[in-house]
């Protein structure tokens, strides 16, 4: 079974930056797609970035050009870069995968998430 477990969490100042690593065990397939969410108490869970392969990526507007993710070769890790932080990117942040074999069902996941596999979380919190 596949378990992603999630790092690299913590307390900053606004636009200061994170970096975020999800360790993904049990065998994911080279197909798979991954994906960072984040949640807040009292709001729904908002995917942020989401990746298929190197040359297919999705960001959610409110953080494009600020976070970058990115995979290793044997897709048992994924990363988010988070720059110039800001109080909004305050949250839990999940790592997830889900079998997905296009750009458009990748952006249909991270979008309305309900499949894959989930880690429990790493919280973000960014002080202004």
């Amino acid at each position: 079974q596949v378990r992603p477990v999630e790092s690299g969490g913590g307390s900053v100042q606004a636009g200061e930056s994170l970096k975020l690593a999800c360790t993904i065990y049990g065998s994911a397939d080279r197909s798979s797609c991954m994906a960072w969410f984040r949640q807040i108490p009292g709001q729904e869970r908002e995917g942020v970035a989401g990746i298929y392969t190197r040359r297919s990526q999705y960001y959610a507007d409110s953080v494009k050009g600020r976070f970058t993710i990115s995979q290793s070769d044997l897709k048992d890790m994924v990363y988010l870069q988070m720059d110039n932080l800001r109080p909004s990117d305050s949250g839990m942040y999940h790592c997830a995968v889900v079998a997905c074999t296009t750009y458009g069902s990748l952006v249909e996941w991270v979008r309305n998430p309900s499949a894959g596999y989930w880690g429990p979380g790493t919280q973000v919190t960014v002080s202004s």
